[in-house]
C-alpha cells in the first residue's frame, strides 16, 4: 500500500507547515483572548483578510477545485496533508472554498448552477452553508420534517432547522428538505439552493457553543424557491449529501492528528521542562506512558487517513472508513488533549494555552458530522453484513 507522498506534494505540505507557523499559530493569542472575554472562537474579518490575500499570493487557494474552474485540483491524499498541518491551529481555518460544499456542488449543479453559485465559491468569492440538521432529526435523516411541496412552478419549504454554522453570513445555503414522505432517505430528500435573503428564510436565533463557535436556528415559513433552485435531481439529495459529509469526515481525522501533534509537542516540552520531586516529569512513567500512547495513536490515525485518501483518489467508497475515522480521530485526539492538560496541571487549565480551546474544538467535532455512537453503529451494521 503506497501512500507516500510525491515530491510536489511534499513540497507542499512543508508550505503549509510555515505558513501556519509563521500566520496562523501568532494569531492564536488574539483568539485565546477574545474567546475567554466570551467572545468568538474564531478570526476577524480584518484577521482574515491579509490572511486571504497572503494564501492568493502563495497559491494556498481552491486546492481541491478542479483546473477548469480555476483550482489545483489537488488529490485527496495530498489534501489530508494539508488538513493535518491546519489542525495544528487552535482556532478553524480552511483555504477558501470550504471543501465538503464544494464537492456537492461539482456532484450536483446543472450548467447554470454552475455559473451562478459552483464558480464563485470556487473563486472563494461567495460563503455557503448547509442546512440538515433539525430539532427533532440531528443524526437521523430519516426523520426529516421540512417539507418542500411544489405549487405550480415552484417548491415552497416549511420546517426548523438548527446547528446551522455561517447561517447568518452565508451568501446561499444547500438545503435538505422531504419532498416524498413515503420514500423518505430512499429517494424523497431534496436540496434546495436557497439565496440570502429569499423570502421565507429566517435565521431564528445565534446558538453559542463550546470554543467560542456558533450556529444558528433557521425557520422556512412559506419559502418559496423556484424550480431552478433544486440541487440535482428531486428526490435525489441523500447520496450527494452523504458524499458532502465523506469529506468532511476525512478532513476531521486530519485536523485529529494535526491536534494531537501539537498537544504531544507540548506535553512533551513541558515534561522535559518540568522537575518535581527532584526529577523531571519526563521521567515519570505515567508521563512516558501518555506520550507512548499519542505517538502511537497519531501514527495510526495518519495511516487510516492516508489510507481512506488514497481510496478516495482511486474512485472507491469509502463511507465505512469515514466513519471509522471520525471516531477513531475525534476520540485520539479528546485523549491526548486531555492528557496534554494534565502533564501541565494548573497551567493545562488556564484560558492562555491552546489546549482548552482545540479540546472544545475537538468535543464538539465528536457530535457535528454524526455523533461517535451513530458512527459506530453504521460501521458495525455493514461489518455484520460482511461489508468489509
Amino acid at each position: 500500500m503506497e501512500i507516500e507522498l510525491s515530491e510536489e506534494h511534499r513540497m507542499l505540505k512543508d508550505l503549509v507547515a510555515k505558513f501556519v507557523d509563521n500566520e496562523l499559530i501568532p494569531l492564536e493569542p488574539n483568539v485565546l483572548a477574545r474567546e475567554a472575554a466570551g467572545g468568538s472562537g474564531g478570526l476577524s474579518e480584518d484577521e482574515l483578510e491579509p490572511l486571504h490575500a497572503k494564501c492568493k499570493e502563495l497559491g494556498l487557494w481552491g486546492l481541491d477545485v478542479p483546473e477548469e474552474v480555476g483550482g489545483a485540483n489537488l488529490p485527496s491524499v495530498a489534501l489530508a496533508a494539508v488538513n493535518e498541518e491546519l489542525g495544528r491551529v487552535a482556532y478553524p481555518f480552511n483555504f477558501p472554498p470550504d471543501s465538503p460544499n464544494l464537492h456537492m456542488l461539482l456532484a450536483t449543479a446543472n450548467d447554470e448552477q454552475r455559473r451562478q453559485y459552483l464558480e464563485p465559491y470556487a473563486a472563494g468569492e461567495t460563503i455557503s452553508a448547509i442546512v440538515i440538521s433539525e430539532p427533532d432529526a440531528g443524526a437521523d435523516p430519516a426523520g426529516m420534517a421540512t417539507r418542500a411541496v411544489k405549487d405550480g412552478s415552484d417548491w415552497v419549504i416549511n420546517g426548523r432547522k438548527i446547528w446551522i454554522s455561517r447561517a447568518a453570513e452565508a451568501d446561499f445555503s444547500i438545503a435538505m428538505a422531504v419532498t416524498d414522505p413515503e420514500l423518505g432517505a430512499r429517494g424523497g430528500i431534496t436540496a434546495f439552493l436557497i439565496d440570502k435573503g429569499t423570502p421565507g428564510f429566517e435565521v431564528a436565533r445565534e446558538i453559542p457553543m463550546l470554543g467560542g463557535q456558533r450556529t444558528y436556528e433557521v425557520v422556512f415559513d412559506d419559502c418559496r424557491v423556484p424550480e431552478s433552485k433544486v440541487l440535482g435531481e428531486v428526490g435525489q439529495g441523500f447520496a450527494p449529501m452523504q458524499l458532502r459529509l465523506t469529506v468532511r469526515r476525512l478532513q476531521m481525522g486530519a485536523w485529529s492528528v494535526g491536534m494531537a501533534r501539537r498537544a504531544l509537542d507540548i506535553m512533551c516540552e513541558h515534561a522535559q521542562d518540568r522537575v518535581t520531586f527532584g526529577e523531571p516529569l519526563a521521567n515519570r512513567q505515567a508521563i512516558q506512558w501518555w506520550i507512548a500512547d499519542a505517538a502511537t495513536k497519531i501514527h495510526a490515525c495518519r495511516l487510516m487517513v492516508m489510507d481512506a485518501a488514497r481510496k478516495q483518489d482511486a474512485g472507491q467508497e469509502v463511507r465505512t472508513e469515514a466513519s471509522m475515522i471520525k471516531v477513531f480521530g475525534t476520540e485520539m485526539a479528546t485523549e491526548v488533549l486531555d492528557n496534554a492538560m494534565q502533564t501541565l496541571g494548573a497551567m493545562g487549565m488556564t484560558k492562555e494555552l491552546p489546549l482548552q480551546l482545540m479540546a472544545q474544538r475537538v468535543r464538539t467535532q465528536r457530535v457535528y458530522e454524526g455523533p461517535t455512537e451513530v458512527h459506530k453503529m453504521v460501521v458495525a451494521r455493514r461489518v455484520l453484513r460482511g461489508e468489509r
